[in-house]
């Protein structure tokens, strides 16, 4: 690349600038003439400003130059650079006008050298991610009170003091069980991976941490193995995973069912501490107390309640000492009452009975002065009953049918023996018997005239 500034007027004769307009020109000559470019060096007098923006010096050992990498791009690093740090940058060159000092205005920064490791990263966690090993649905809660917790760490780990300290001190209650594995080293993806498979198989804890201290992306390169992440998400025991700094991320971070920022988080989030319980204990103790003294107030209640309702032997038994005595007066009256009803009955009857009978002296007086009246009574009713014969044998001669047919009428019957009383009731040719007074006839209707026809 080539800068170049042109000065036609050596006298000075022409236009002159400010160092304002100059630092400006320059800063515009720069942008123009050199684009985005990549830049590898040593960090040092790192600075992170309250605004987010970080301020350092990238060198080498020929030459430094100023960094500036503002917020909105830092966030995404994935990591905080620390000095002494190797990175390469991708960045533009600019001139920061007040002091006249070029620097470069980063857009990306990645480890120096580790390039190829974090594209390996990128690759590795698309894949996991396309085959649901990242998902929510697959990841499980823990359990709020775990009957052991387990820790998959080196044994010399500072993240294993950490560990133990944390849960010393919030939880003493519960027991712990440390499954030792190599954090780093070219073997220590396979013997963690193990330490899981052996911590599933004995199945002594209720969850599992997996923490290490922080360390450079080689140094954590462990928890980015394919395998270690496929026996995390194949453990049936939650995992909890606690791997470096809270800006660190590796694959079983996304694959653990719990991610902690550090391994001292990572035991806070595997129980609850030991004062929550107490206090769950004690507020479980005031409701049982109050439980049970409201039933033992109940019970009290049920007790008065009996006892009034409770009569002793000898109120029982003078109480039916007196109902028996009620019921033998009541049998008493009971036998006496029918007993005097029954002789006032006889009594009346036989008063009754007294009076109703036959009085022989005045029937005998009735007796005498009938027989004397008969003699006297007998003529008079005879002749009145002769009479009254004679009269009725009288209406019975003059209601005689046959003194009427002597008299020149018959009595016309037809076929059936019925009484003809209408010429209606005839028709010609009717076979009809006729009584006379003296004999009877046979005839045949010959003609039927209704009554008031002229003869025919």
């Amino acid at each position: 690349m080539t800068v170049g500034l042109a000065f036609t007027n050596d006298d000075f004769s022409g236009e002159i600038l400010t160092v304002g307009q100059l630092n400006q020109a320059v800063g515009r000559l720069l942008e123009r003439s050199i684009g985005a470019l990549r830049v590898r060096g040593e960090v040092s007098n790192f600075t992170q400003a309250a605004s987010g923006h970080w301020y350092f010096t990238l060198k080498d050992n020929r030459a430094a130059v100023r960094a500036v990498m503002f917020r909105s791009r830092a966030q995404a690093t994935g990591f905080v650079p620390r000095a002494g740090d190797r990175v390469e940058l991708r960045a533009r060159v600019s001139l920061y006008e007040p002091r006249g000092d070029y620097q470069l205005q980063v857009e990306a920064m990645r480890r120096a050298g580790l390039g190829d490791l974090y594209e390996a990263f990128l690759r590795l966690k698309e894949k996991l991610a396309a085959q649901g090993l990242f998902d929510d649905a697959r990841k499980r809660a823990l359990a709020p009170l775990p009957r052991g917790v387990g820790v998959v760490t080196s044994l010399a780990a500072a993240a294993l003091r950490d560990v133990l300290s944390a849960l010393a001190r919030r939880a003493p209650h519960v027991p712990v069980v440390v499954y030792p594995a190599p954090v780093q080293g070219a073997d220590a993806a396979s013997r963690l991976a193990a330490a899981l498979e052996a911590a599933n198989r004995r199945a002594e804890v209720d969850v599992l941490l997996l923490v290490r201290g922080g360390g450079s992306i080689e140094d954590l390169w462990s928890f980015n193995d394919e395998g270690l992440a496929r026996a995390v998400a194949a453990s049936r025991i939650p995992v909890v995973s606690g791997v470096g700094h809270e800006t660190d991320f590796t694959i079983a971070d996304f694959v653990a069912d719990l991610r902690a920022p550090t391994p001292t988080a990572a035991a806070e989030l595997a129980c609850l501490p030991r004062e929550h319980w107490l206090a769950r204990v004690r507020q479980a103790a005031r409701s049982l107390a109050r439980s049970q003294a409201r039933g033992q107030e109940r019970a009290a209640q049920r007790v008065d309640r009996a006892a009034a309702r409770l009569v002793s032997p000898a109120q029982r038994l003078a109480h039916r000492r007196d109902r028996l005595e009620a019921l033998r007066l009541r049998l008493g009256a009971a036998w006496r009452e029918p007993q005097a009803r029954r002789t006032g009955r006889l009594e009346l009857a036989i008063f009754g009975l007294a009076h109703r009978g036959p009085d022989l002296d005045r029937l005998g007086r009735r007796l005498g002065e009938a027989q004397r009246r008969l003699p006297a009574v007998l003529p008079r009713r005879l002749a009145a009953a002769r009479l009254a014969l004679q009269a009725a044998a009288g209406r019975m001669r003059a209601l005689d049918p046959r003194h009427t047919l002597a008299r020149g009428y018959a009595i016309v019957r037809d076929a059936r023996g019925g009484i003809v009383h209408d010429a209606k009731a005839l028709a010609p040719g009717q076979r009809l018997a006729l009584e006379f007074g003296r004999g009877a006839a046979e005839a045949v209707v010959d003609a039927v005239r209704p009554e008031g026809a002229p003869d025919g």
